[in-house]
């Protein structure tokens, strides 16, 4: 069992790295957005739990990278979406959903926190996650139960995406015969040393890539992922959105 006390010194060390610059993780990664600019100002969305609170033994992570173009489709105009979905703030590939706790079966969620969420804690991550509501609901639900402090709960999730060499989507969604397996492979060859089986892919409904659901262990090295996260099979056929 990982003890709140233990998490906390495992964060310390992730951020310690990644504040220090040393290589913990693999090289920094371009970011999948193009031409994205940092809202001037940021409202802090109201957020609510819609689900029982559950504080439980951490016993890894999920890192959740949404791909935009297929969110987008169909919500270009809703202003909800704007930033994300306009193409006004830039045009986004991957991006990161964000970082949940996992507790087996089940996940922690809705710890609460007394630390209050800032405007730049949101503002200083828009070109990541394009959402001041995704990124506030993300802290609430999943980081209030990894740690006390949303700026550090942002700062590792940042640590670990920057920890990561991004595939070429657009290439790769021209490829014949694409499959889950294919898009495995791809994040290895840009990855070396990644393990296939610490690489979920959620594909919706009509076999279209929707998210990216990267498996780490307690200690935030790559692990494999359960059967919920792993999602579709190595050949299961697949299709990329390029959002035009």
């Amino acid at each position: 069992m990982t003890t709140p006390s233990t998490r906390r010194s495992l964060f310390r060390t992730l951020v310690a790295c990644g504040s220090l610059g040393f290589t913990c993780l693999a090289a920094p990664a371009v970011a999948q957005a193009y031409q994205c600019r940092l809202p001037g100002a940021v409202e802090i969305p109201q957020i609510r739990p819609d689900a029982p609170t559950r504080r439980l033994p951490v016993t890894g992570y999920t890192l959740a990278l949404g791909w935009s173009p297929e969110f987008c489709k169909g919500r270009e105009m809703r202003a909800a979406d704007a930033r994300q979905c306009s193409g006004r703030a830039g045009r986004f590939g991957l991006m990161v959903h964000g970082l949940w706790p996992e507790s087996g079966r089940t996940w922690p969620q809705w710890c609460g926190s007394r630390r209050q969420l800032q405007a730049r804690d949101l503002r200083a991550n828009m070109c990541l996650s394009p959402s001041a509501r995704l990124l506030a609901r993300q802290w609430a639900k999943h980081g209030s139960c990894m740690t006390r402090r949303p700026a550090t709960y942002f700062k590792v999730t940042r640590i670990l995406w920057n920890g990561l060499r991004i595939p070429d989507f657009d290439r790769i969604s021209r490829e014949d015969d694409l499959t889950a397996g294919t898009i495995r492979t791809r994040f290895v060859d840009a990855n070396p040393g990644w393990p296939r089986e610490a690489i979920g892919v959620k594909l919706n409904s009509r076999g279209w890539l929707q998210e990216l659901r990267l498996c780490y262990d307690k200690r935030f090295m790559p692990n494999a992922c359960d059967r919920r996260r792993l999602g579709a099979q190595d050949g299961a056929q697949a299709k990329i959105w390029r959002g035009l």
